[in-house]
């Protein structure tokens, strides 16, 4: 079994299966070590590949059946009924399915991994949402295509997954400033920093506060920070802040059984 997290709230929920996977007990080397499984990264394809395996090993479905999107920080979401070819993977952000066996995963690196579920309607989804995609509407686009399929927002149940954590997130003024003009109640998710003009970013708790205000009737924050957490995350900031050439990517699924 891979080291990982699971969410109380989805765990609870019939004839599912899903983990917040850590960058451990994987194949990847270097920079990479260890669960990288980030097909866009400079990894080795051959390692990629077999830590993706051993994902979908551990959610019990076969690999072709774990699907991620070529994502880019939009509010885009694919609905999902059946695996698609290697290589073929939609841009999106957010996918959606009523299809047993369908492993729904989510690459991100401080980003916030979002994974929903409607069991009674037999209804999951699984959204990356960074700052851009948080404000963009990428939540909003998930739940309007799991309503599609059937799902209830009052029926629906979420966990947010391990992200930059609020004490790692420092940002400059012009960025609190476009989340204070589109809702001056943003400003909450801002506190000091010990640069003048600079800001420290609550990404996991306004991902949180937004999927709350789209209706969802269940939200779980999960614990752990990707930057400060250097043995289990990945983190695209914390490699940037080293003048690393690249990073790994954490991965988060969801599948029914």
């Amino acid at each position: 079994m891979l080291p990982h997290l699971e969410s109380p709230v989805l765990s609870s929920v019939p004839g599912l299966r899903h983990a917040f996977f850590t960058r451990r007990g994987g194949a990847s080397e270097g920079i990479f070590a260890s669960l990288n499984c980030g097909l866009g990264s400079a990894d080795t394809r051959v390692a990629v590949i077999e830590n993706r395996a051993r994902a979908a090993t551990h959610l019990g479905v076969a690999p072709w059946q774990l699907l991620t999107v070529y994502q880019c920080h939009s509010p885009d979401c694919v609905t999902v009924e059946s695996p698609w070819a290697d290589g073929q993977a939609p841009e999106a952000d957010a996918m959606v399915t009523r299809t047993p066996g369908v492993a729904l995963g989510i690459l991100a690196a401080d980003c916030a991994p979002i994974l929903l579920a409607d069991k009674s309607a037999g209804v999951i989804g699984a959204a990356h949402a960074g700052w851009k995609g948080a404000i963009g509407g990428v939540i909003e686009s998930t739940l309007k295509a799991m309503e599609r399929l059937g799902a209830r927002r009052s029926h629906i149940v979420a966990a947010v997954g391990p992200c930059i954590g609020p004490r790692s997130y420092e940002v400059g003024g012009e960025f609190e400033a476009r989340f204070r003009a589109a809702d001056s109640g943003y400003a909450s998710f801002f506190g000091s920093a010990s640069r003048p003009g600079h800001f420290m970013f609550d990404l996991p708790g306004f991902v949180a506060a937004r999927v709350r205000a789209s209706g969802v009737a269940l939200v779980d924050p999960a614990p752990g920070d990707t930057y400060a957490q250097e043995q289990d995350f990945f983190s695209y900031r914390r490699a940037t802040h080293r003048g690393e050439p690249d990073y790994g990517r954490n991965l988060s699924a969801i599948v029914l059984a």
